[in-house]
């Protein structure tokens, strides 16, 4: 293979499950698109191949990545496999980059160019919290042969908790390299930002998944009203887990004191954030922890779950405070003592404002650039 000079742009075959215009994307299409777009403005050439939505176009352009999309959220795995090998028998290559964030696409199997495997997180046995047995099964199946299948690839893990869990799984280490999540900090400082909320404020980002386990944040809320009846808990963002919850908190009796805010908008997502004083994230696994971070920037410290991923993009006792997993108790009595310690609470959020400046997608970008560009050169 002839080998290609530092500086030349690279032809990029990028995979991914779902694309930034889907109405299922999250964290993981923020994070790929945003590194996509930067490979693209270094020169490189970018096609992104992700899966089809409801009256979407098969090709499209986001923010200067080339998008094709081919099969459906249920069989992409299959259908995105098919088209990159296709794809690659049309035209020149240097590498494919795999986004690992449901069920791997397995192209090590249908071609032999240099091969980067980015990994927000893999479920293991998480899955069986989300969907039902059989699915569940068949996800955790698919990740067992991943060392085999990627055994010439380089990793990107976007955590130190990812990372572990690859090598864990039998990757060996000196083949995966950490490049945590970036973030436009400057959209989060507002010149005018709103007022902390005059009551006890929490707020929860995300996806509504039921494996996100957002009802310990809901019992955990149930608690707060009993020492703040004024507090009020929004829950921001969507998903297939909302009338779950919504029917959660009625049995909580805690309707008056919870907003479902649905979808928002970047903007106003900020808004609300700025106006919260505390965020909740009680999953039991992620990547990293972007909607961490993203309420870091706007001053909100956060009560998480010591998990996976969120060990990372929380610092104990600084930026936020890490309490046991499913312990609704501790999530409230952390949430409690920031609430009710004003000036606690102020120097928590001065710290999980600094840590989040520390965050840039384009040294994200920058790093990725070069992992990417030295498989190559090495002809992995």
């Amino acid at each position: 293979m002839k080998r290609r000079r530092r500086r030349d742009p690279l032809r990029i075959l990028l995979l991914n499950w779902r694309d930034l215009e889907s109405p299922w994307a999250g964290g993981a299409e923020v994070h790929i698109h945003a590194i996509a777009e930067r490979l693209v403005r270094a020169g490189h050439d970018v096609l992104l191949l992700t899966s089809r939505f409801p009256a979407c176009e098969v090709e499209t352009t986001i923010r200067g990545v080339r998008v094709r999309r081919h099969g459906s959220w249920w069989n992409a795995n299959f259908a995105l496999y098919r088209e990159a090998v296709r794809e690659l028998r049309r035209q020149r290559y240097d590498v494919v980059v795999e986004d690992v964030n449901k069920i791997p696409f397995f192209t090590p199997l249908g071609q032999r160019l240099p091969t980067v495997v980015y990994v927000p997180h893999l479920f293991g046995a998480t899955v069986f919290r989300e969907t039902n047995p059989l699915f569940a099964t068949y996800v955790w199946l698919m990740e067992r042969p991943m060392r085999r299948v990627y055994r010439r690839a380089r990793w990107i893990a976007i955590s130190e908790s990812t990372r572990d869990d690859l090598v864990a799984r039998g990757i060996p280490a000196s083949r995966v390299d950490v490049v945590h999540c970036g973030l436009d900090i400057e959209s989060y400082q507002l010149e005018n930002a709103p007022a902390r909320d005059p009551y006890p404020s929490l707020v929860h980002l995300g996806r509504l998944m039921r494996y996100k386990s957002v009802d310990v944040a809901l019992r955990a809320m149930a608690i707060v009203l009993q020492s703040q009846p004024h507090a009020r808990l929004r829950i921001v963002g969507d998903g297939p887990d909302e009338g779950r919850l919504r029917k959660r908190v009625h049995e909580l009796g805690i309707g008056e004191a919870v907003e479902f805010c649905g979808y928002r908008t970047h903007a106003e997502k900020v808004q609300l954030l700025w106006r919260s004083r505390v965020a909740l994230n009680p999953s039991p696994k992620e990547g990293w922890g972007l909607t961490v971070v993203e309420a870091n920037a706007c001053g909100v410290p956060v009560v998480a779950s010591r998990a996976p991923g969120l060990v990372d993009s929380v610092r104990h006792g600084e930026t936020g405070t890490l309490v046991p997993y499913g312990d609704a108790a501790a999530f409230a009595a952390a949430a409690l003592h920031l609430l009710e310690n004003d000036v606690e609470r102020q120097r928590y959020a001065a710290r999980a404002q600094a840590w989040a400046r520390t965050f840039d997608w384009d040294d994200a970008a920058l790093q990725t650039e070069q992992i990417v560009r030295r498989t190559v050169e090495e002809g992995v």
